[in-house]
């Protein structure tokens, strides 16, 4: 069991993810909040980090991020511009934080620079690649204002909470991989049951 401990972990974070992105998003985007996508993103972010501070482990965030976009996919329409904005967020994140938290590195300003740099570049590839490769008529209808937005304006919030955010993110999930360490079938438990209780709320409430 414990050789699937990180796997189950993973997919539990990621299915957090997904049902944030499915109920919240839907209640945000349904209203015209504004700032949606910093709110979710930002939200991504301190769980992105909670995960790699208990799981530090190149690909593990990209793979919650794919663990999160099977969640929306499953269980609400497909909007493929939402689903490559969560895994470029989760590949991002993976990114910066392989290259800058190594091991077991207590390293706060490595955290917030990785927060930093995952936020900034997040909205930066996604805006160009939504518009300019994949060429999402919403945003190419929106032009360059639009992208220079969400680069700049969107990403210099993200950016900035980020900056204090993930870092405690990281401290709770070192802190919280440690305890759960002390009591391992109280977290195979939760996390099994953690996950299927999100999977099937989505499900009956989708």
């Amino acid at each position: 069991m414990k050789k699937f401990k990180p796997i189950m972990w993973l997919f539990l974070f990621g299915s957090i993810w997904g049902i944030n992105e499915v109920f919240l998003g839907e209640i945000l985007y349904r209203n015209d909040v504004q700032n949606s996508s910093v709110i979710l993103t930002v939200m991504a972010l301190f769980l992105l980090a909670v995960s790699r501070g208990m799981i530090n482990k190149p690909g593990s965030s990209a793979l919650i991020g794919t663990f999160a976009v099977l969640f929306r996919l499953a269980n609400t329409a497909p909007s493929y511009c939402h689903l490559l904005g969560i895994f470029l967020l989760g590949a991002t994140f993976d990114v910066f934080s392989s290259l800058l938290v190594k091991n077991n590195d207590q390293a706060p300003v490595r955290w917030g620079a990785t927060g930093m740099l995952s936020a900034f570049g997040n909205n930066a590839l996604f805006a160009l690649l939504i518009t300019y490769v994949f060429r999402y008529e919403y945003w190419v209808a929106g032009g360059f204002s639009k992208v220079f937005h969400h680069i700049f304006i969107s990403g210099s919030i993200v950016t900035f909470i980020a900056a204090l955010l993930v870092p405690f993110g990281f401290i709770v999930g070192r802190n919280g991989g440690i305890l759960f360490d002390r009591r391992p079938r109280w977290s195979y438990a939760g996390t099994i049951l953690g996950s299927i209780a999100l999977w099937t709320v989505a499900k009956f409430l989708g």
